[in-house]
């Protein structure tokens, strides 16, 4: 079987891009050559026989919109002069102007432009109104390419029901949810000096990008106002972020301890005691697998992709991102109970381990080859049909 991946990147560090690694390994794990249209590629995979990076340099153009239009036409125009020779085309949204045989989709830009925090609505400037122009035209051009697919991937139910809110039919979307490095996040005991966290007090940590109001952080930190023996560990880049003034102005700061951005962020999940992330728009997030892979309570909001794989169990699930009075309720039902946040600890790793990376290529694998062998099947009507449906293997999860 002859794949073929259209990607911006292919390499562990990057969400997209780990994926795609990911999903790379298990198809030359089984043997299938694979064709890599990518800008940035590992070089453990770039150095395989069985793998041919077309490379598409674009990191000299100077916005991430000229850039993603100059990587569609030069994909496309690859794939034009060489497309009889590839039995599966596997590409990310509008990356390509080609038509694909599978598209997951990470990000619906139909769905976020019509996000009340698109930056577009906090941002009246020159900024402002590039950010929307960038979202509504790939949001344009998206819909045509997920529409011209034959299976559309989604990697949450969030994203999945977007999907079907701009036309694509539920019957073409298979939910295939990212998946997570089950060794390099693992519950455990973190040494707190080593980031100048307090030791013996409840510590909750919350991460993501703290220069906008998207991750809702402010949400979270009027919330902790008002849980007085509760402490907060934010990671993220504090350069810009309006949050260190707030949680000032809240009279917290002695509580909230600002870590800046950080590569060890499974060593810091392993220090705290619960993950505190009610997002107002989120697809879906890595960060809330590698939280429940840490043996880590959760507590997040309806509007954060990936919600879903929070029970009850494992964690809280807010209706209303901004409720503060429902966010200080779960953070008191949680740091006031200590046996129900080890509970919570031990079902939120069984929740992980059905979604680890492996299982998550396989199931991506697993459906590269059945879209072919039914195609085979069809184009030869003299074989025996196939015993699987491509119809059957949607399911709602891709853990099993």
């Amino acid at each position: 079987m002859k794949l073929c991946i259209v990607t911006h990147k292919v390499k562990k560090g990057d969400g997209q891009g780990r994926v795609n690694y990911e999903v790379a390994k298990e198809v030359i794990r089984r043997g299938h050559n694979l064709t890599l249209l990518a800008s940035e590629v590992a070089p453990e995979l770039a150095d395989n026989s069985q793998v041919k990076w077309i490379e598409i340099p674009v990191q000299s153009y100077p916005t991430e919109f000229i850039r993603n239009f100059v990587f569609a036409k030069k994909s496309a125009d690859w794939l034009q002069k060489n497309r009889a020779d590839i039995d599966l085309v596997k590409v990310n949204g509008a990356i390509t102007k080609t038509l694909a045989s599978v598209n997951a989709v990470h990000f619906v830009h139909s769905s976020w432009l019509r996000s009340p925090v698109h930056i577009s609505r906090t941002r009246r400037d020159a900024y402002g109104l590039y950010q929307w122009l960038y979202t509504a035209l790939n949001a344009h051009w998206e819909k045509r390419a997920f529409q011209k697919a034959k299976v559309v991937v989604a990697v949450s139910e969030k994203v999945a029901q977007e999907l079907v809110n701009i036309g694509v039919p539920r019957s073409r979307i298979q939910v295939i949810v990212n998946g997570v490095d089950l060794e390099e996040f693992t519950p455990g005991v973190g040494a707190r000096q080593t980031w100048g966290l307090p030791e013996n007090v409840p510590l909750a940590l919350f991460a993501g990008d703290i220069r906008t109001t998207r991750k809702n952080l402010d949400t979270v930190l009027s919330a902790l106002a008002k849980v007085s023996n509760l402490h907060l560990a934010v990671v993220g880049k504090i350069e810009g972020s309006p949050f260190p003034q707030l949680a000032a102005s809240l009279s917290i700061s002695e509580r909230v301890h600002f870590l800046g951005y950080r590569r060890d962020i499974a060593a810091i999940m392993r220090a705290v005691d619960l993950f505190v992330f009610p997002s107002r728009y989120e697809a879906c997030t890595l960060v809330l697998l590698e939280a429940l892979a840490s043996g880590l309570p959760v507590i997040t909001a309806t509007a954060t992709g990936g919600a879903e794989l929070v029970t009850p169990e494992c964690g809280v699930v807010l209706s209303d991102s901004d409720d503060i009075d429902a966010l200080v309720t779960a953070l008191l039902s949680l740091v006031s109970n200590s046996p129900l946040m080890q509970q919570m600890a031990k079902a939120a790793r069984s929740v992980a381990e059905q979604h680890s990376w492996n299982t998550m290529a396989k199931t991506y694998v697993d459906l590269f080859e059945e879209l072919i062998q039914n195609e085979e099947h069809s184009s030869h009507p003299h074989l025996s049909p196939s015993t699987r449906s491509v119809s059957m293997s949607f399911s709602t999860t891709g853990a099993n």
